[in-house]
């Protein structure tokens, strides 16, 4: 019987490896391509709507106490109807508002926009033990480099 692995990402997501390669066969973006709006308000609004354990007014409430500012559920309304085409989400709001869901897609979406790549403390750290490995291996390779030399120098005075 085979084993079945399980699935930890999302089948319709690009890899990370993907996302290089075509960001690098796009070095200039063509004009409009950062056009963001519809896929940033899309973006607040999954968030909003996979936030099941709260309402857009506790959304709100939450923003406006971390932001330290009035933010309400008309404001989140506006800001992620495509109709409200002179109502922005604020920028400001952006780490009040991922806080409340606990949702990155804004912050992901903006990051793929700007050829930039956002990770969640999980992956980020295990991107970072993963620098500290290769640098690990680079350093016993060199250190191997410079005993072989050590010993290479050592019996070559020997034989003298």
């Amino acid at each position: 019987m085979t084993k079945h692995r399980k699935r930890i990402d999302n089948p319709g997501q690009q890899s990370l490896f993907d996302l290089i390669l075509e960001h690098q066969a796009n070095e200039n973006p063509a004009p409009g391509s950062m056009d963001i709006d519809k896929p940033f308000r899309e973006a607040v609004s999954l968030d909003l709507k996979e936030c099941l354990h709260l309402s857009r007014y506790h959304v709100a409430a939450i923003m406006s106490e971390l932001a330290g500012q009035d933010i309400t559920k008309s404001m989140l309304d506006s800001w992620t109807a495509e109709s409200k085409e002179q109502h922005r989400f604020p920028a400001i709001f952006v780490p009040a508002f991922c806080q409340a869901t606990g949702g990155s897609r804004i912050l992901k979406m903006l990051g793929n926009v700007s050829r930039r790549y956002v990770m969640d403390g999980p992956d980020a750290l295990r991107a970072d033990i993963r620098r500290d490995e290769e640098l690990i291996r680079e350093i016993q390779k060199r250190k191997a480099k410079k005993t072989v030399l050590l010993n290479a120098m050592e019996n070559t005075g020997r034989e003298n």
